[in-house]
């Protein structure tokens, strides 16, 4: 049979179409074993200096960086790397998790922050985490302040009682990624614009079953820092903390 001779590919030109935003964000995946069990991880990065490790919110994924990522006036002198946690996002539950039920703990989340930053190599990074994320950044900088040039906590609280019940985020009779939008929902600004207003909260709709309640377990049961905050020596890793005005989640009190 004749059979038609295939093209070369075109060489790229560098340049978009019009119309066209190609972003500078780079994702991939690493095959690594987390608390001695095999994952798959999924991870983001954009431009060159200081690393900066940003760590996600409770039930949602590192799409929460996304303006951090593209700007230029941050990955000008930052490698901004962000990944999603293990049942996050893209990133996958470890082997046997229909037969378990996912609860993160200091120690575990701890422990895969550290995992992680050496996967990738980075050199005493600065890590900023929310949420949960703002939580664990405190326990960080108490058990292992010469691995962290910094560290940032947005809505970040030693300890918040809870003041709803965390069993509706994960029941059969209720939809808990549209729970999670909504709790959230409460959290953002009025002047913050709808666009990403939405888009941020479809992130959290978007959430495994069970993921917001079991990320709570840390933030509201296992993870209190309360007593142990005097142990923070600033002097080693300074400690940096922003709060929004209007979450009500975490106030600069907590």
């Amino acid at each position: 049979m004749l059979e038609k001779p295939r093209q070369k590919p075109r060489a790229a030109t560098g340049a978009a179409p019009s119309g066209v935003v190609i972003e500078p964000i780079v994702g991939r995946y690493m095959q690594l074993a987390i608390h001695g069990r095999p994952h798959r991880l999924y991870w983001e990065e954009a431009g060159s200096g200081v690393p900066l490790l940003c760590l996600h919110t409770a039930g949602s994924d590192g799409r929460q960086y996304r303006a951090l990522l593209n700007d230029p006036e941050i990955t000008s002198r930052f490698r901004v790397v962000v990944f999603d946690m293990p049942w996050h996002g893209k990133s996958s539950p470890p082997e046997g998790w229909q037969d378990e039920e996912y609860k993160l703990t200091t120690d575990s989340y701890v422990e895969l922050v550290r995992t992680v930053s050496s996967a990738l190599q980075l050199d005493r990074p600065a890590v900023m985490g929310c949420s949960i994320g703002g939580r664990v950044v405190l326990e960080l900088a108490r058990r292992h302040p010469d691995e962290f040039r910094c560290i940032i906590g947005l809505q970040s609280s030693a300890f918040v009682q809870r003041y709803f019940d965390i069993t509706w985020l994960h029941r059969p009779n209720v939809h808990g990624g549209e729970m999670a939008a909504a709790y959230c929902y409460g959290l953002v600004g009025p002047e913050a614009p709808a666009k990403h207003r939405w888009e941020t909260l479809w992130h959290y709709m978007q959430g495994g079953p069970g993921v917001f309640k079991g990320d709570l377990h840390f933030y509201s049961i296992d993870g209190d820092v309360s007593a142990s905050l005097p142990e923070i020596d600033t002097k080693r890793c300074p400690v940096f903390m922003l709060t929004g005005e209007y979450d009500f989640s975490c106030t600069p009190e907590a």
